[in-house]
């Protein structure tokens, strides 16, 4: 919390936000001002509701503090920025940004509210490093309803592949370096982003849709057109990464795109081996590189998943109950950087402490269990508490080599 500690004018603030941080990561069912503030032991929730509607601070700031903090600590050479946006049902119709849209929270039409997310994903760990609320033109084309809720007079629309634009330009001129990018079909499928993205001499790897056209050397084709074309032999079996269960085996083919800009064009091609559901990406890189590459760099999007789940699992970033935009910013924020603290005592644990291998390491569940039992709540019964986490790392070890021996038994 030092690091943050000069964002806020007065001394309460400063205090409050800690209390509201350790609430986030606390273990109560619901996370929101009242829960909270009863949880720290304040009179009312009205001290939690001002630091997030009305005290002076820069929660703009603090995010710029979020990202330092996570590069500083995750730090890895071939880390790489994933975009994407996840969405929260709200009722009601005065919560800023909400409307009925697609979430894939409910994977269906819902009055929702949408954010965009930037995760800074490496071989250490992951965790998001900046966010934009998705404004619908529903918003934006209503001054009253915004300056309501508390946007600024200038608001406009924007796409969500233009705050995803927004957010990578913000880190790397921050002085951050970053080779790769990937994202999903709303990201792949825009032109601009991805032009915006070879201007800065960044490499990607974006989803895109079956209906997407590429052009080869033997002409211009649909994406799904083009897959039935590809002999059996220009396929391989690669991993796109470990997951909970195991590595992610796919079968994976590549094909060389033509276009006269600089860099190099692919086309990559993704069949799940059990039901030969495919998947397409754009792949962009300044010179060839190995498929494998490209695989890990897919692969990585899956990161922003387990960065989702964290996040409002363990840190109630979804659990706000709030209705202006300052409000949301300032939440999401200090959700965002209780996160990355679990991340980074993680990343930090297993290069100090590997375990033994009779042991699943440290999980970011398991460290907030830790902390509150520890830190927060000052228990005395240490060493009991060390021991229930043994016997459920333990038994989360077993029950993974169980899985992998099955799942190397099903490959061969």
């Amino acid at each position: 919390m030092g690091r943050i500690a000069g964002r806020f004018a007065r001394v309460e603030p400063r205090l409050r936000a800690s209390r509201l941080v350790l609430g986030l990561l606390s273990d109560l069912p619901r996370k929101n001002c009242w829960t909270i503030a009863e949880w720290a032991g304040e009179k009312s929730p009205h001290g939690m509701q001002h630091l997030l509607c009305r005290a002076s601070w820069d929660a703009d700031a603090v995010r710029d503090d979020v990202r330092e903090y996570v590069v500083e600590h995750l730090h890895d050479d071939a880390a790489v920025l994933v975009v994407d946006e996840t969405g929260d049902v709200k009722k009601g119709a005065h919560t800023v940004g909400v409307q009925r849209q697609y979430t894939g929270t409910a994977d269906r039409i819902e009055n929702s509210q949408v954010a965009v997310y930037l995760v800074y994903a490496g071989a250490r760990g992951h965790a998001a490093v900046d966010r934009e609320l998705y404004v619908p033109r529903s918003w934006t084309s209503d001054p009253n309803r915004c300056r309501a809720a508390g946007l600024v007079e200038e608001t406009v629309f924007a796409t969500k592949p233009e705050l995803a634009r927004a957010m990578i330009e913000r880190f790397l001129d921050a002085g951050h370096h970053v080779g790769w990018v990937t994202g999903d079909e709303v990201y792949g499928g825009n032109p601009k982003l991805r032009t915006a993205l070879e201007k800065r001499g960044l490499e990607y790897v974006l989803a895109v849709a079956c209906s997407a056209e590429v052009t080869t050397r033997a002409g211009r084709f649909r994406a799904d057109a083009l897959v039935k074309r590809l002999p059996k032999r220009a396929w391989q079996k690669l991993s796109a990464g470990r997951g909970a269960k195991g590595h992610r085996y796919y079968d994976w083919a590549v094909v060389d795109l033509t276009d006269p800009a600089p860099g190099h064009r692919q086309l990559l091609i993704r069949r799940n081996r059990t039901t030969g559901e495919l998947a397409y990406y754009r792949c962009h890189a300044i010179a060839p590189v190995p498929l494998h590459v490209l695989v890990k760099t897919a692969g990585s999007r899956w990161r922003v998943e387990e960065t989702f789940q964290t996040e409002k699992g363990l840190a109630g970033l979804d659990e706000h109950q709030v209705r202006r935009y300052p409000s949301w910013s300032r939440w999401v924020t200090l959700a965002m950087f209780a996160h990355a603290f679990l991340a980074v005592v993680r990343a930090d644990e297993h290069d100090r402490h590997p375990g033994p291998d009779d042991l699943i390491p440290l999980t970011c569940n398991e460290i907030r269990h830790l902390f509150l039992a520890v830190v927060v709540r000052h228990l005395d019964d240490l060493a009991h508490r060390i021991r229930w986490s043994d016997w459920r790392r333990r038994h989360q070890a077993r029950s993974r080599s169980s899985h992998y021996r099955r799942q190397a038994a099903t490959q061969t």
